[in-house]
């Protein structure tokens, strides 16, 4: 009979989404079919499943280390950020709509039974569903209604695991604090708690790790240490995006306020000869970039408008007369056109603005989403390419004659007469080895890494770390058969 345990935590970032992964490929490496579950997300950075819809990129790195397939079920309801106060809602892989942040909080209990329907899916083919919260169940003004922490475990009758997060400091704090704002009914579904990554001698906080328990009369499950390979590990939130220095070829990415679907930087970042920067606000583009990837954005025009007012257009048309290279993917792509048009405002405002102009193309944000997992190979070389495009509108123009991508008999993308500056709809086509290899040989880079063998490594390394600092058997042993309130 199925067994299920939820990983909540003391806040946002605080590891929940790796140790999640870890926990996977360990159980299902114990001959367990695990399937991961977040009843909630909130990120820009999406997977495709092979079941054609969104989920959280999280959820689709736990799939994978539970050597099962990603499904909409994973991530139920998730969130894309359009503006500071507004969000599209994607419910079971699906975009349902757009709505502003107040009004979420007021409707946000109606999406727990597609929220509840897709766990009790999950659970019909497991042996074990390791759910992820969101954020913060100590976030009390959130409680009412809540579907992502305490009122999702609640409902389908989870219990409940607390992660403290010891290198933000106050980790005792953390943990018996959150134990002091909740309500008893809340409580009572939490079994025990573990302290994620700790730097140092481990013994050192054995004291700590005994006060919190005497305080609270929770289970220890192990101090974690600090994963050092973690970075390795495809990013899903914008802030976990590394900055890899030391290659000799500088790749330079501006960090866009929407920025999305960045997982392109991911294989980029592993390569040992590539520096990968990313800038931030208020700082200048480097002189010195190899190339300028402007990555995808879930609101390009906004991005543009912010793009802009950082002076990124600028430094971009000195490095293009310096001789540079530019990839724009998906948003970045019909950034780089003459003319975004948005007659309908499904990306803000309806209107039409000026591109950066450095491909003849024109984009008009029209028509239904498109999401699909792709497979393609570059035009020059043949080598294949393995992706997804998740977009809307369609890009059209003289410089779509030079596509360097084909899908399915149909050229993808478009080029400048020189080749250095191209764009396309399809994401991560960088994990793809071979073609990779002939990209940066471009950029007069060798590239002889095996990225998704890589990450499979990381994926068994990260279980070993678990299995040698957590109590995973005391962990297996307090998941419980849901039940339903």
């Amino acid at each position: 009979m199925v067994r299920a345990i939820m990983i909540q935590g003391t806040g946002s970032n605080v590891g929940k989404s790796v140790l999640v992964a870890g926990l996977a490929r360990a159980y299902s490496r114990r001959g367990l079919r695990v399937a991961p579950f977040k009843p909630q997300n909130m990120s820009n950075n999406a997977a495709v499943t092979e079941n054609g819809g969104e989920i959280g990129r999280a959820q689709a790195l736990q799939a994978r280390a539970a050597n099962r397939p990603t499904h909409t079920d994973m991530n139920p309801i998730l969130l894309k950020p359009e503006t500071d106060t507004g969000a599209q809602i994607i419910v079971q892989g699906q975009r349902a709509g757009t709505m502003k942040a107040g009004d979420y909080r007021k409707d946000k209990s109606k999406l727990l039974g597609a929220a509840l329907q897709s766990f009790d899916r999950l659970c019909s083919d497991a042996d074990l569903v390791l759910i992820e919260g969101a954020g913060s169940p100590a976030e009390t003004n959130l409680r009412n209604g809540d579907i992502a922490n305490m009122g999702f475990a609640c409902a389908a009758g989870v219990p409940v695991v607390l992660v403290g997060d010891i290198h933000r400091g106050g980790v005792i704090a953390q943990i018996v604090g959150t134990q002091a704002v909740l309500d008893q009914n809340d409580l009572s579904m939490i079994r025990g708690f573990a302290v994620n990554r700790f730097k140092g001698d481990v013994s050192l906080f054995d004291e700590g790790r005994d006060d919190i328990a005497t305080r609270t009369g929770w289970a220890c499950l192990g101090v974690v240490p600090w994963f050092h390979d973690a970075w390795k590990l495809p990013a899903e939130d914008m802030m976990d995006i590394r900055s890899h220095t030391g290659g000799k070829c500088k790749v330079v990415v501006p960090q866009l306020e929407r920025m999305a679907n960045f997982d392109d930087l991911d294989p980029l970042s592993a390569e040992p000869d590539i520096s990968v920067e990313i800038v931030p606000a208020g700082r200048a583009l480097p002189g010195d970039a190899n190339l300028v990837l402007l990555p995808g954005s879930k609101s390009t025009i906004g991005d543009l408008a912010y793009f802009r007012k950082q002076g990124w257009d600028i430094d971009l048309y000195a490095h293009v007369r310096r001789g540079g290279h530019v990839l724009g993917l998906c948003g970045g792509y019909q950034m780089l056109g003459k003319t975004i048009s948005d007659p309908d405002g499904v990306d803000g405002r309806p209107g039409t603005v000026d591109g950066l102009g450095l491909l003849d193309v024109s984009t008009v944000m029209a028509g239904q989403k498109r999401v699909t997992l792709t497979k393609a190979k570059a035009l020059e070389g043949g080598a294949p390419v393995s992706g997804y495009e998740i977009h809307m509108g369609r890009t059209e123009g003289p410089d779509c004659t030079r596509a360097w991508l084909e899908i399915d008999g149909r050229p993808e993308g478009a080029a400048s007469a020189n080749g250095r500056i191209r764009g396309s709809y399809l994401h991560g086509i960088f994990s793809s080895d071979s073609f990779r290899a002939s990209y940066l040989k471009q950029l007069g880079v060798s590239s002889n890494i095996a990225y998704e063998d890589g990450v499979d490594q990381t994926l068994d390394d990260l279980a070993d770390h678990l299995e040698t600092h957590m109590d995973l058997d005391l962990l297996l042993s307090l998941a419980e058969t849901p039940q339903r309130s």
